[in-house]
């Protein structure tokens, strides 16, 4: 199996490091390398890749606007010697973020998940799908996947939540509504301005509140109908 790839990177340099580690792995097939988006835009619309590397900060037109651009996305990595692009490039679920200088080890880590993409797509029967997740930020500069099978409870804190799992919890600033909307509505629940929580985790419900890890939460009045509903409806699947 070999992955066709390029190289976007304003910084000749970067381009060298680059493609000397893509030279180091025999999966790789280098077709071009571009020291801007726009130069690439023809190439792309010309032919088919499995994987870009792309930089962030360049001339004309940044990598992220480039890649808003594109039509049919490929694979990205995102190489870049600036942190704080790295929420934003999860927002376009680029495949994985690298800072420069990147070490090799880091190099091959991305490239393999490239790799197992592509043999999930071939072989499809024989993948093992990860399970479903977010990337939250924890910190000014630390992104931490939380799968959503984990999480029991979302409690708001103002203007950051509470995420609790089993075995964890997460401070996050982000607002409950906000982080709600983008749980899947089928697995997560508003039940009171001040929780949301995970279905499949409900233990038990009595009048006005149900319980969750052993502890107990209050369903809000004009939360109640459709919270009950919902996760007696997932009972019944069950």
């Amino acid at each position: 199996m070999s992955l066709s790839c390029i190289i976007i990177d304003d910084e000749p340099l970067a381009i060298k490091v680059i493609k000397n580690y893509v030279e180091q792995i025999k999966e790789l097939c280098l077709k071009e390398t571009f020291t801007n988006a726009v130069d690439s835009m023809h190439y792309l619309q010309e032919n088919e890749i499995d994987l870009l590397f792309l930089d962030v900060n360049m001339p004309l037109l940044d990598g992220y606007s480039f890649l808003e651009s594109l039509p049919h996305k490929p694979n990205v990595i995102i190489t870049t010697a600036h942190e704080e692009y790295a929420v934003k490039g999860y927002e376009l679920e680029v495949l994985d973020f690298l800072i420069k200088p990147i070490p090799f080890p880091r190099f091959l880590k991305a490239v393999n998940k490239a790799l197992k993409l592509k043999s999930e797509f071939q072989n499809p029967l024989k993948s093992t799908a990860e399970p479903e997740h977010i990337f939250v930020k924890v910190d000014k500069k630390r992104m931490r996947k939380i799968y959503l099978k984990d999480i029991m409870v979302i409690e708001s804190l103002k203007d950051y939540i509470k995420i609790i799992t089993a075995t964890d919890k997460l401070i996050v600033h982000q607002t409950l509504s906000s982080f709600t909307e983008s749980l899947p509505p089928d697995q997560f629940i508003r039940i009171h301005r001040s929780y949301t929580i995970a279905i499949p985790k409900v233990e038990a419900i009595e009048g006005n509140s149900l319980e969750i890890g052993g502890s107990r939460y209050t369903i809000g009045r004009s939360y109640i109908n459709e919270a009950k509903d919902a996760i007696l409806k997932n009972g019944d699947q069950d």
